[in-house]
């Protein structure tokens, strides 16, 4: 089986940046380049899977389920072989249960939470949609996430993940609330930031994602 990273292009992310990001990356171990398909059978069988996400929860998500048998062959690789999954930005958000953006959207229910609106009664100095550099504070331990911990990474939405349980979020950054910006259980991860966008830290964090072993 090829050892490449399978990353799902359904039309609603960053998919030339994250794509080379991960392919800088994936030659620094010595991987396969990285597979960017929306092909079922290819997702069904991953090595590992990337789901990239911009712009709005059910925008997203029509996407993913407008190509037949997608959602299907994503929960077949990661939910019933347990291939390592990472979630970014929207793809990150899409793992709650629900998003509350332009209405109430069902998510793929996978690590339990709501996105959510920022509260409307900010400090005026904080700004909406978040957008730019914002530092890391660790909140649980990851072999991915470890030594992110007062990092700056980039970030750009509107809607932030209520995560259910505490014991699921690994970073949090300060936006006028305590945002989450990294999740994790099992083999599937989420960051809210683009690590794309995040020059070396977030290509450490690609780095490691491609060697984790759940």
């Amino acid at each position: 089986m090829s050892n490449a990273t399978v990353l799902i292009d359904y039309g609603s992310g960053n998919i030339r940046s994250v794509a080379k990001a991960l392919e800088h990356t994936a030659l620094s171990l010595g991987l396969d380049k990285p597979i960017v398909t929306c092909d079922p059978d290819v997702v069904a069988k991953a090595n590992r899977v990337v789901l990239p996400g911009q712009g709005a929860f059910g925008d997203c998500l029509s996407g993913l389920l407008a190509v037949d048998g997608l959602k299907d062959a994503l929960a077949e690789a990661v939910q019933g072989r347990g291939a390592p999954f990472l979630g970014i930005c929207v793809g990150m958000q899409l793992l709650a249960d629900e998003g509350h953006e332009h209405g109430v959207h069902q998510g793929l229910g996978w690590i339990p939470g709501q996105v959510v609106p920022f509260p409307k009664d900010l400090p005026s100095n904080v700004k909406i949609p978040h957008m730019g550099w914002s530092m890391l504070n660790a909140v649980g331990s990851h072999s991915v996430t470890d030594g992110m911990d007062q990092q700056s990474v980039y970030f750009a939405h509107s809607y932030h993940f209520q995560a259910s349980q505490a014991s699921d979020v690994l970073l949090a950054a300060d936006h006028g609330v305590s945002l989450v910006s990294a999740v994790g259980r099992h083999n599937i991860l989420g960051v809210q930031f683009h690590p794309e966008k995040s020059q070396t830290v977030g290509l450490g964090l690609m780095k490691a994602f491609q060697q984790w072993q759940p």
